[in-house]
């Protein structure tokens, strides 16, 4: 008799384990799916490598990258884009766009020109120190430029010197680490 209530015991805690093992596992699932949809539609969550955007974004800041900015309007100057690099799509950069389709750009005596026009600057202070240009951008594509400009690998020094508006990957949007900081 004994036995019998035993087993009825031991199979109610099997079967109460196993009602906790898949409430758990549906909860990870879900959470894992999100963080996927998230991840790979919506934001991207970003170390930065190097410090070719300082002082900006500092090397080892943590920035969030909006996947759906560019969904409604387009990339505007000024704005911090994450992307895949023209000459190595396998590498993702970050860099500023400084010019737009069809705009000639031009770089003399420290000083950017678009279209003939001194570009006004408020993001940087540095002042380049190598000549560019003039490069004028095709359709759907960008000239991309570090905000640090003399440790900046950007358009200026690339075999494809601009970014197609395919290879996009996001806006940055704000660094939530060490400090949080509004980049655009």
């Amino acid at each position: 008799m004994k036995n019998n209530n035993s087993n009825k015991s031991h199979n109610h805690f099997f079967a109460k384990f196993l009602k906790e093992i898949f409430f758990y596992s549906r909860v990870i699932l879900t959470a894992l799916i999100i963080a996927f949809a998230v991840n790979n539609y919506i934001a991207v969550n970003a170390k930065v490598p190097t410090g070719s955007m300082e002082t900006t974004v500092m090397t080892g800041d943590r920035i969030i990258i909006n996947r759906l900015a560019y969904i409604s309007e387009p990339p505007k100057r000024g704005d911090i884009i994450s992307f895949y690099f023209p000459d190595n799509e396998k590498k993702n950069l970050l860099k500023r766009i400084i010019a737009l389709p069809y705009e000639t750009i031009e770089g003399k005596d420290g000083i950017i020109y678009i279209n003939g026009e001194p570009l006004e600057e408020d993001f940087t202070s540095v002042v380049f120190q190598e000549d560019f240009g003039p490069y004028t951008v095709p359709e759907d594509c960008y000239f991309v430029m570090g905000d640090n400009r003399n440790n900046s690998f950007d358009s200026r020094y690339w075999i494809h010197k601009f970014v197609p508006f395919d290879s996009i990957v996001g806006k940055a949007e704000f660094s939530y680490f060490p400090t949080f900081k509004i980049l655009n």
